[in-house]
């Protein structure tokens, strides 16, 4: 396989510092332990930081300065820009419906302000390309970005870029979805456009690259790989790697909301990015990269490489102590399950510590049970049984320790931050992979906050409708079940050391 990186950069005089503003994001995620590797000093930063410290347990990711920060509240802006030399912006706001093309601009203003008032040096921002008769309001507001952040007196690099090949790129993770569980499509219109995919090892490349290159400044490049496509023949090509011929019949009836619609009934991607995806996808995009070419050599890879290349990276992720979107380990080790998960979730708020909580919920399963609902585990446990499947199995090692690789019944630990989180894999026959995640979160010194959440990796349109048919019974059960461990924390009867589990 080609190597994608070529001549890399001459280390600066003084380390400078990298702000990843996004850093919880697709490209975010994966620049980061780039910037690190390269010997950045990185900061991160995101809504939520403590989405970031599920990555921590990545050896690139321990040096990382995390932070909150939100470019919709600029007050959170200050500290997160403090200190920093280069700033990378890789956000947007496809996930929040329909006006997301508004806040994308208020949100680059407010990010282009506070950098200039923290003295950043340069701002290089990933945004897409975008063909002349440009309608979609998905590239409209990724050119309007990019303009409004050059307003602000700070020198902006402007890298656009089309579909990337990579795992958690929703074009790449749409295509996923589809070359795996239909063999048999029926394509609208859009399939047919053509762009210019580009491996996401190359995007990493330039976007490192261009940030210490002062002739860079205020320019806007292309960036596309070595060939020119359609989606379908991408989806082709994507099936030739994994062994697939899928079958596409092109119908002209299929409109952009209509295909939008249909996406959510037969992949994982977000609702709302895929409608935004699709506004993009009608077009032909090609890419005018010869400048970036110059000014960065690198090989680029092939769409095939490409895509081998990603499935090899998804191989090779490391143990997370807790569930992280598209980690291969709560997948079932399988790349046909879902990169992206569906999620249920249910809280309680328990006037407990967080060891009371932990008490309580590292003695679940076996003769105990699951605190709530026990004839509906009890069904889905004969399901299971009757399908050839663990479902009637009971027990543990301990009554009440745990440690990673233990089996509570049909569970798996699969890992565990006492007090905080313990994270379960579901071992029962089912179309997907599913994971359960304990969470205990202090909110004072009387409070705790209890979190039960479901992920589910379907597989394929199976997978989906088995998921879409248990989440009533999953809100249900969740609420009920934080409930009732607080309840048990909150009395804190005494027996050999920890609380009393109640008889279900």
């Amino acid at each position: 396989m080609l190597s994608p990186a070529v001549n890399p950069p001459a280390a600066p005089t003084a380390t400078p510092c990298a702000l990843v503003f996004g850093a919880s994001g697709y490209i975010g995620t994966n620049l980061v332990p780039r910037l690190v590797r390269e010997g950045w000093r990185v900061r991160a930063a995101a809504r939520n930081p403590l989405v970031l410290q599920a990555r921590c347990d990545d050896p690139a990711w321990r040096s990382v300065d995390l932070v909150a920060g939100d470019a919709l509240q600029p007050e959170t802006l200050t500290a997160a820009l403090a200190g920093v030399d280069i700033a990378f912006y890789l956000v947007h706001s496809m996930a929040a419906g329909r006006d997301f093309g508004r806040l994308d601009l208020e949100a680059a203003e407010n990010f282009a302000r506070a950098a200039a008032a923290a003295g950043v040096k340069r701002i290089v921002y990933l945004g897409g390309l975008v063909p002349k008769d440009a309608d979609s309001e998905h590239l409209v507001s990724r050119k309007q970005t990019g303009d409004r952040l050059r307003e602000g007196p700070v020198p902006v690099i402007e890298l656009r870029a089309g579909i990337i090949v990579g795992p958690g790129s929703a074009a790449y993770e749409v295509m996923r979805d589809l070359v795996y569980h239909l063999p048999l499509m029926v394509t609208p219109r859009w399939v047919r456009s053509k762009s210019s995919p580009i491996a996401l090892a190359n995007l990493l490349e330039y976007l490192v690259r261009l940030a210490t290159l002062p002739q860079a400044e205020g320019r806007i490049f292309d960036a596309g790989g070595p060939e020119y496509m359609s989606y379908a023949e991408m989806m082709r090509a994507f099936g030739e790697v994994i062994g697939r011929r899928p079958r596409l019949v092109p119908v002209p009836v299929l409109t952009p909301q209509l295909s939008s619609y249909w996406l959510a009934l037969v992949t994982t991607v977000p609702a709302s990015i895929a409608r935004a995806l699709i506004g993009g996808l009608k077009h032909d995009i090609p890419a005018d990269d010869g400048p970036l070419r110059e000014l960065v050599p690198q090989q680029l890879l092939p769409f095939r490489e490409a895509v081998a290349a990603a499935l090899a990276a998804e191989r090779t992720h490391t143990v997370a102590a807790r569930w992280t979107e598209g980690a291969l380990m709560f997948r079932g080790g399988r790349h046909d399950y879902a990169f992206y998960a569906k999620r249920a979730a249910g809280s309680a708020v328990a006037r407990a510590a967080p060891a009371a909580i932990w008490d309580v919920v590292t003695r679940l399963g076996g003769e105990v049970g699951y605190f709530y609902a026990a004839p509906l585990w009890k069904v889905r446990a004969w399901i299971d049984w009757l399908a050839g499947g663990p479902g009637l199995t009971k027990g543990r090692r301990h009554p009440t320790e745990l440690r990673v690789g233990d089996t509570i019944d049909y569970w798996t630990v699969m890992a565990l931050e006492p007090e905080r989180r313990l994270t379960l894999d579901f071992g029962m026959r089912a179309p997907g992979a599913g994971v359960i995640e304990f969470e205990i979160e202090p909110l004072d010194a009387e409070r705790t906050r209890l979190t039960v959440t479901a992920y589910w990796h379907p597989q394929g349109v199976w997978g989906l409708l088995y998921w879409y048919a248990l989440v009533p019974a999953h809100l249900f059960i969740f609420k009920g079940m934080t409930r009732e461990i607080a309840r048990r924390a909150e009395r804190g009867e005494q027996v050999d050391g920890g609380p009393r589990p109640h008889p279900e």
